[in-house]
């Protein structure tokens, strides 16, 4: 009997498709609108004001202007993207990165400490970056590092990948000081600025747990069989193509001193970032100045000429140009759901279906709810401003406590790793070249179970009176 095999539509098509649906979608669902009112600076959601108007059907006309709009639309992370693309391979063209991930392999091989220690500490910092910070997309650019290192330590780039982008979204959801999503959401609902830390601490490292059981599990198995990987023929030329398989006996890589001085460079503008985004609430143009500043800086530290800078740069953006399609399909599927105005209907057909006998169910409906609109909405502190002030009241009259309104409201956005309308996500897999397909059917069992441990994680609220 043939063995049956999910095989699931090449990316373009699918982001292609969802926006097909979405036009589909403003034919079906009526026109709606939430009246909003400015609240601490933001604009947010007038609980009660829902009224229908008049419909906007989109046609075949906005379908194929719909991708163009979608670069407008997500042209700072698009811009963004192609700018850390070309620093990043002029810093690749001075091999430091190359020689670091030789040490490090090398190193790898002779401790086995390093061997059981490593993948849970570098998931572990992503995740505080996420949960403390707001990590999300200054996840990028980490794949062109991450990717080579995991093959390089016998894994595949799956794992290269999730290092950073699972790492990241799975702090950012279960956060205990993000100010884009805990904080905008505790001020909007009224409940004092990150209050109740300790059980958010305590969520964040049960679920921080759980993803690297799941992916060292992985890891180790793709170690002791990587052909076990659903990326195992693309990942055997890239091996092939940057010489790993001899990493670890080679004696002959030489390290030297400029190669340090231009990772201390490379060190120095992760700082940087950090700092601005903590301190001076940088954001994308400030950190892609950043990079770019790195890019030209770790050229000339590591000799190449101004000539070879620009090359690397233009050679590095060039191949992210199908990266850049797939993030303005990505918005194109929110720019059709706006012109359609179906979101706002959406939330408000949503919203009765909170209501339960038990505060607990109440509460898990809650989550199943901000997931499916964080497949409409992505952006942490744009689903705090559109559901929070009408979840926070609501959570009242359900006998749901905000607090757990609000942690409910972060779970929903567990889901990010695997949406394909999510552009950080999609980027990531891009820059990596993973296709969405083989890194779906990967991280689909990861998502339920995150999804399960999220729904158990909502009950302890009710029995403690977390308020």
């Amino acid at each position: 009997m043939p063995k049956f095999r999910l095989k699931v539509p090449n990316t373009y098509i699918l982001i292609f498709s969802l926006l097909v649906i979405f036009v589909v979608l403003t034919w079906i669902i009526p026109g709606g609108e939430y009246q909003r009112m400015e609240l601490k600076g933001r604009e947010v959601v007038v609980p009660g004001s829902f009224k229908y108007t008049q419909s906007n059907p989109q046609g075949l006309f906005d379908l194929f202007t719909a991708p163009i709009r979608g670069f407008v639309d997500g042209a700072l992370i698009i811009g963004f993207i192609l700018l850390v693309g070309g620093s990043f391979n002029v810093l690749q063209k001075t091999e430091a990165i190359d020689k670091f991930i030789h040490r490090i392999t090398q190193a790898y091989h002779k401790s086995k400490l390093l061997k059981v220690m490593i993948l849970p500490i570098l998931i572990t910092l992503f995740s505080l970056a996420g949960a403390t910070f707001g990590m999300n997309e200054e996840i990028i650019p980490f794949i062109i590092v991450f990717v080579p290192l995991a093959l390089a330590l016998g894994y595949d780039s799956i794992i290269g990948v999730a290092i950073p982008l699972v790492g990241a979204h799975i702090g950012f959801a279960s956060a205990f000081l993000n100010p884009f999503n805990v904080g905008i959401a505790q001020g909007i609902s009224e409940v004092p600025l990150f209050s109740g830390i300790e059980y958010r601490l305590a969520v964040w490292f049960i679920v921080n747990l759980t993803v690297i059981i799941f992916i060292v599990r992985y890891a180790n198995k793709i170690r002791k069989n990587p052909e076990k990987s659903p990326v195992y023929a693309l990942d055997r030329e890239r091996r092939e193509s940057m010489h790993l398989d001899k990493v670890s006996d080679n004696k002959s890589i030489v390290f030297t001193t400029r190669h340090k001085i231009v990772l201390y460079a490379f060190l120095l503008s992760l700082l940087a970032i950090v700092v601005g985004v903590i301190y001076f609430q940088w954001f994308i143009e400030e950190i892609a100045a950043v990079f770019f500043v790195m890019g030209i800086a770790t050229g000339l530290i590591g000799g190449l000429k101004g000539e070879g800078i620009v090359k690397g740069f233009i050679e590095g953006a060039k191949d992210l140009v199908g990266t850049a399609f797939i993030l303005a399909l990505a918005r194109a599927t929110v720019v059709i759901a706006q012109d359609g105005l179906i979101i706002d209907t959406i939330l408000y057909k949503l919203a009765p279906l909170v209501e339960s006998s038990n505060p607990v169910f109440a509460s898990q409906k809650m989550f199943v709810i901000q997931a499916v609109i964080n497949f409409f909405i992505h952006s942490g502190s744009g689903q705090a401003a559109l559901t929070m002030p009408i979840m926070a009241p609501l959570s009242d009259l359900v006998g749901v406590s905000r607090q757990t309104a609000i942690l409910a409201f972060q779970f929903g956005e567990l889901t990010n790793i695997i949406i394909p309308t999510s552009a950080v996500t999609m980027g990531a897999l891009s820059m990596g070249k993973i296709p969405y397909e083989k890194w779906a059917i990967w991280v689909l069992p990861l998502t339920i179970i995150l999804a399960v441990v999220a729904l158990i994680l909502l009950i302890p609220p009710f029995l403690i009176n977390w308020q």
